[in-house]
């Protein structure tokens, strides 16, 4: 680490910088290094990003480094990450990490996410009845954003933080394709503030065409437009839907 910056590796989620100066320095810092995560199907990369003295530790995953999927157009998972951050915060939910796309990163095009550290264990199964809420906000969110990935290490408390959530490249599918760990809430209603919350952004036009202009370069319309129809099914039913455990388990934990 150069004597000339200071890297922010958000221990207790207290950055000195606000929302859009971290913005900036994900999108146009200097990217050095580049560890290899030692586990996972695609190729991800831990990177330091440095701009004007300050830098963070962010998480770096390359298009290029994308498994070919059946399900999956190939070429698309960054795009889906970048779809879930923004969804995240058109809600006010804070669930996943600052998230931004780079086209100049060293191995091409892809996400770059702020590197955020657990509260303990990194893990679902290390949450207490305390964080009940941020996880029912993660399970809806996953309903609508249509998560097919949703596995134990990508949900965790952080530091300082209540749920974060991460790894969002199988989202926002046209069809079908929830798959997740977390059952907690199948068939129960969901809880009026939740509710409310996700009714109220939704009723908002001006909010709305914010949201699908942001999502048009990163999803095709198709996908979008299911999108809207996941979020008009949640506020129609009120309910969690109930999950059938031959089909809604990620890969690998059948």
């Amino acid at each position: 680490m150069s004597s000339r910056s200071k890297i922010v590796r958000l221990r207790n989620w207290q950055p000195p910088l606000d929302g859009e100066q971290l913005e900036n320095l994900l999108s146009e810092g200097e990217i050095d290094g580049g560890e290899l995560v030692p586990w996972g199907s695609n190729y991800t990369y831990y990177v330091d990003v440095r701009a004007d003295g300050i830098g963070c530790q962010a998480v770096y995953k390359p298009r290029r480094g994308e498994a070919p999927l059946m399900d999956f157009p190939s070429g698309t998972l960054y795009l889906r990450e970048q779809a879930a951050y923004l969804v995240s915060e058109w809600l006010g939910w804070n669930l996943v990490p600052h998230t931004v796309i780079r086209n100049d990163a060293p191995y091409g095009p892809g996400t770059l996410q702020i590197y955020v550290e657990a509260d303990g264990p990194p893990h679902v199964y290390s949450l207490t009845r305390e964080n009940l809420s941020d996880l029912e906000r993660m399970v809806l969110f996953d309903i609508i954003v249509n998560n097919a990935d949703r596995k134990p290490a990508h949900c965790f408390k952080g530091i300082g933080h209540g749920l974060w959530a991460i790894d969002h490249g199988l989202t926002f599918h046209a069809r079908p394709k929830m798959r997740t760990v977390v059952w907690d809430f199948c068939g129960e209603p969901i809880s009026t503030p939740l509710l409310s919350s996700l009714r109220e952004a939704r009723k908002d036009a001006a909010r709305v065409a914010d949201l699908n202009k942001r999502l048009a370069p990163l999803l095709a319309r198709r996908e979008i437009e299911a999108y809207w129809q996941r979020v008009d099914d949640v506020l129609e039913r009120g309910v969690f839907p109930r999950l059938d455990p031959r089909y809604n388990i990620p890969y690998g934990f059948a």
